[in-house]
């Protein structure tokens, strides 16, 4: 299955830019997680070929795409949320920051399209952070269905793994589990203990 840009369209012939949306690093063990945005508009080129979830392609073609999809976009972000903050704040909270930090790079958009069913973008604030002002629309498989949130989890996923292979590793093996809760890293989470990078309230062994 290929993405298209069907529900876009019919978005934007109505709220003008539309704003893709798709996360990574939810259920890593360490790291920050990610949400990448890109925004397209009712008339764009064609998608570059080969766009599809990030899920779906190996490590050496989602960063053959990520140049060409950032090209494509009409603008494109970002947004993180770091171990500590995951901590501090919870997931769901941590993830509507790294999303509303990402909105802020694109310019004024319309409409959020979000990869999922449930709409933590739009969850209540209870840290005093900055809101969606816009409508946000739910797409289940956004990621399977729709180019702009394809090209979204794309730009995430290549950002998410680039830092998590530049980070400080005394032996948690980053640069292959990338923060996730693979055997060696749990087997290295029993010798060396959680690093300033994992996220101490969640269960790591």
């Amino acid at each position: 299955m290929s993405p298209d840009r069907a529900v876009e369209q019919d978005l934007a012939r109505v709220w003008g830019r539309i704003a893709g949306m798709d996360e990574v690093g939810r259920g890593a063990l360490a790291g920050p997680v990610c949400v990448g945005v890109v925004v397209v508009e009712e008339e764009m080129p064609p998608p570059p070929e080969g766009l599809t979830d990030s899920k779906l392609l190996t490590p050496s073609k989602r960063k053959t795409l990520v140049e060409p999809v950032q090209e494509w976009a009409s603008s494109w972000a970002v947004g993180m949320s770091s171990a500590e903050e995951i901590d501090r704040w919870g997931l769901t909270e941590a993830l509507r920051v790294a999303g509303m930090r990402a909105l802020e790079h694109v310019g004024s958009v319309g409409c959020v399209l979000l990869d999922g069913k449930h709409n933590w973008l739009g969850t209540r604030d209870l840290f005093d952070h900055n809101t969606c002002e816009v409508p946000v629309v739910t797409q289940v498989k956004g990621d399977l269905l729709c180019t702009a949130v394809a090209a979204a989890s794309i730009v995430a996923k290549v950002a998410r793994d680039a830092l998590m292979e530049q980070l400080p590793d005394p032996g948690y093996d980053w640069a292959r589990n990338k923060g996730y809760g693979s055997w060696a890293h749990r087997q290295a989470l029993v010798r060396l203990g959680p690093s300033e990078y994992h996220r101490k309230s969640w269960k790591l062994i």
